[in-house]
Order: structure tokens, then C-alpha cells, then sequence
């Protein structure tokens, strides 16, 4: 099957990077409420908390996260698109990473915990806590080892690298600092700032590269037609 012509994945390209913060908005915005306006602990529970059945946000968490995880796939979509021909594996696994990502968001919002979001080992979890517990994880850590690809890839532009760069040196941190505290502390004001700054880098960087799809291609060099080359017919000889 022959390739869509460049303006076509252009529009496309565009397109999605622009819905994709849209939706990284619009979600971002619908959990923040649901959190804030919701009957959870503040700063000491979990974001996931705002998302219990008990709570009158529970729906406005669940949109805000299916919004969050359209967001990730849509970024999928304009990176790949934006360099179908480019050859580059670090792209190709950030696009599959951003893919990964989408379904364990999508998963981690049709799941909900039980009240208070129990984890081990300080609190005795159901399968429901451990498979929401450990879709969250998942996604959050797809989308952070999304930014060290992109910012590794050769190819990608240095607004794309430099971002990813930010991010990751931001992000690794700060997830090694919330894996070692829900181990070490457990449920506390510590892991609920932290998991909250983790969460909003995570966002920034989606806003941030999906901006930057929406203006340029991700590869330095766009990516050219495949099409066959057209034969010159020979000149005409010079009459004597």
C-alpha cells in the first residue's frame, strides 16, 4: 500500500498533536476538580482516591483520565506520522511506549480501588487495588521512559530532545522518590506531593511535545514522497 502523500500526513500530523492537548487539557482539568471538589484527604491520599464510587466525582475522574489517556495515543499518532520513513528506533519505541501508555490509563480508569486506595505493605489491598496500583505505575512509567527515548533519538528535532531531556531529568526523581516512599512510608503527605509533581511533569511534557508536533515535524529532515522518478526522454540531436 503506497504511502499518503506529505500534506496529508501533515494535516494529520497536526490534527492529532493538536487534540492530543486538547485532551490533555480537558482531562488534566477534570481530575484536578474531581480531586480538589471530591470528599478525598488533601494532600495525604492519592489522586486515584477522587475515583472511588462513594465519591460525586467518581464520573469526573473516570473522563479525565480516558481524556488523559486519548491525549497519550493521539501524541502516538503525530509522532508516528510526523516520521514514517525516518528509520530511527528510539522514535519508534517513544511511539509504542505512548501506545502502552494509553491502554494501562485507559485500564487504570475502568478499574477503580476501594476507598482510600489501599497498597501494600503497610495496607491490605484487593485485586481491584492492585490491578488499578499497578496499571497507574505502568502508565506513568511508559510515558517517562517515552521521554528518554525521544530525548536519545538522533534524528528528532532539539526542541523535541531538549524537552524530553527537561522532563526526564525531572521525572526520574521524582518517581524513584515516590516508589521508595509508598515502600518505606506508605500513605502520607510525602507520597501525595510527590506523586502530584510527577503527575504534572508528566503533563507538561505531553503538552509540550504534542505543541511542538503541531508546528514541526519530529525529524529534523522531513521525510520526503516515495515516488518513481520520472524518465527524461533523450534531447533531440543537434541536425548538421
Amino acid at each position: 500500500m503506497a504511502e499518503p502523500p506529505a500534506t496529508v500526513r501533515r494535516s494529520v500530523r497536526r490534527g492529532a498533536a493538536l487534540v492530543a492537548a486538547l485532551c490533555a487539557l480537558a482531562g488534566t482539568a477534570a481530575v484536578t476538580l474531581a480531586v480538589v471538589a471530591g470528599p478525598g484527604p488533601g494532600l495525604t491520599g492519592y489522586v486515584s482516591e477522587a475515583g472511588v464510587v462513594d465519591s460525586d466525582y467518581a464520573w469526573t475522574y473516570r473522563i479525565g483520565v480516558f481524556a488523559l489517556a486519548g491525549a497519550l495515543l493521539l501524541l502516538a499518532v503525530a509522532l508516528r506520522v510526523g516520521a514514517p520513513h525516518c528509520g530511527d528506533t528510539a522514535l519508534r519505541v517513544a511511539v509504542t511506549l505512548l501506545v502502552v501508555a494509553s491502554l494501562c490509563t485507559v485500564l487504570s480508569g475502568a478499574v477503580t480501588c476501594s476507598a482510600g486506595c489501599p497498597l501494600p505493605p503497610f495496607e491490605r489491598a484487593t485485586v481491584a487495588d492492585l490491578v488499578h496500583g499497578a496499571a497507574s505505575v505502568a502508565a506513568t512509567a511508559a510515558v517517562v521512559f517515552a521521554m528518554l527515548a525521544v530525548a536519545f533519538s538522533p534524528v528528532a528535532r532539539r526542541r523535541l530532545r531538549r524537552t524530553g531531556v527537561v522532563a526526564a531529568a525531572v521525572s526520574l526523581p521524582l518517581a524513584g522518590a515516590v516508589g521508595l516512599a509508598m515502600l518505606l512510608v506508605g500513605r502520607s503527605p510525602l507520597v501525595g506531593v510527590l506523586e502530584r509533581l510527577l503527575l504534572t511533569v508528566v503533563v507538561g511534557w505531553a503538552l509540550a511535545t504534542a505543541a511542538a508536533l503541531a508546528v514541526r515535524n519530529p525529524t529534523a529532515v522531513a521525510v520526503q514522497d516515495h515516488r518513481t522518478p520520472t524518465v527524461r526522454e533523450p534531447t533531440a540531436r543537434r541536425r548538421r
